[in-house]
């Protein structure tokens, strides 16, 4: 990676919320960044990157926004509508580049906005991804997510969603917003294989307890999300994911183990209770040699208790298959509406393949491969549907 890409992934996020401040126009501000990059790659090419790369991109980006400004016939009337004086000349210096990432978290996740639009402004404008690689990793089309960042910026303007840090009474909610933005974007990642998106939830995730250091839900999340990082080059064998109990613990990320649980003690101690501690714990009773089920079964039953969502039910109704065996399980499995799930019908298979019914056990393999959107997952579960096949054959 060269010195521009270096930069360019570290100081984005905040030369854009910068502008943001400054300008007060999402618009404005990411053009103006992308031509102080563009001037950048030109320039720094010749005459090597400055002492403070970060400061000259916010100090190029924001004449070459004055000029545009100044350029526009209507100059003076954005600049009513903005509610911004006059934009001045202003010398580089440490101070010119205020870290506002922070707010810009918050107007990106602001509640006024839809889910998968929080998640896409949030690695456009802190993680600075381009529009392709969002669209990629999201399942659209460039012009789909095009659009909805469009819709999105246009929300906030004519909204008038405002770029400041909520006030106490609000913030707890406002958090809980950027929090599940962040925990959407790892888990697509980490479910799709797509390790540099997950890498990015967790690069954000410490960006934002670096903001908010005092925040235990922020660092519980990252504690989660770390711990399940940890195992993924063991999760994939041969192109064909890998179930937990199969995984090759010599392959699990020992650093990121050690780190997520001090992320989590630390959350604990500062009074996390909420669900992404209770997950994070989940995760960590998991790393252990052997796992204490009846205590990630118990941790499931507070988990439920939280959130109450069938798909913790399910997640329970695994580790109660350790703790009692799968017939227990498979009683609370069959009294979930989990139809369209995937993972619902491949933990009904696996439970009833333990019980020896293969017939049961092959219909709902069929029915998980039927819902299955990745290649990993498909390939272990046509591997099950032949093991299943074959064992029936061999005993007529």
């Amino acid at each position: 990676m060269n010195v521009l890409e270096d930069v360019f992934r570290d100081q984005w996020g905040r030369v854009f919320a910068s502008l943001v401040g400054y300008l007060g126009d999402v618009d404005l501000a990411e053009e103006a960044a992308q031509e102080a990059f563009a001037i950048a790659a030109e320039r720094w090419a010749s005459d090597g990157p400055p002492d403070n790369p970060g400061a000259w991109l916010v100090v190029t980006a924001r004449r070459r926004a004055v000029d545009r400004l100044r350029r526009d016939r209507t100059y003076a009337e954005k600049l009513r509508l903005l509610d911004r004086p006059e934009p001045v000349e202003i010398e580089m210096n440490e101070t010119i580049i205020p870290d506002e990432r922070l707010e810009l978290f918050f107007l990106c996740c602001h509640p006024a906005l839809n889910p998968e639009a929080r998640v896409a402004l949030t690695l456009r404008s802190l993680g600075g991804l381009e529009t392709p690689e969002i669209a990629r990793a999201f399942l659209v089309n460039d012009e789909t997510m095009k659009r909805r960042l469009t819709r999105a910026r246009t929300k906030i303007r004519v909204a008038g969603i405002p770029f400041t840090v909520p006030p106490d009474h609000a913030l707890p909610e406002r958090v809980r917003s950027v929090l599940a933005a962040l925990y959407l974007i790892f888990n697509q990642g980490y479910g799709d294989g797509r390790a540099d998106l997950a890498a990015e939830a967790i690069r954000l995730g410490r960006i934002l307890i670096g903001l908010m250091p005092d925040e235990p839900d922020a660092r519980a999340l990252l504690a989660l999300m770390l711990l399940h990082d940890s195992r993924r080059a063991a999760r994939v064998r041969d192109g064909e994911i890998v179930p937990l109990h199969e995984q090759d613990r010599a392959l699990w990320n020992d650093a990121q183990i050690e780190e997520g649980k001090a992320l989590l003690d630390h959350a604990v101690r500062l009074g996390a209770r909420g669900a992404y501690s209770v997950q994070a714990a989940i995760a960590a009773l998991q790393t252990e040699t052997p796992i204490d089920w009846p205590a990630v079964a118990a941790l499931y039953d507070r988990l439920h208790e939280l959130t109450g969502s069938a798909v913790v039910a399910l997640n329970r109704a695994v580790a109660i298959a350790e703790v009692e065996g799968p017939a227990a399980a498979l009683a609370i499995v069959d009294e979930l509406d989990l139809g369209e799930y995937r993972y619902f019908h491949s933990t009904r298979a696996e439970l009833l393949r333990r019980m020896d019914d293969v017939a049961g056990a092959l219909a709902a393999y069929e029915r998980a491969l039927d819902l299955s959107t990745t290649e990993v997952e498909r390939r272990f579960l046509e591997r099950r549907i032949d093991e299943l096949k074959g064992h029936r054959l061999a005993n007529g």
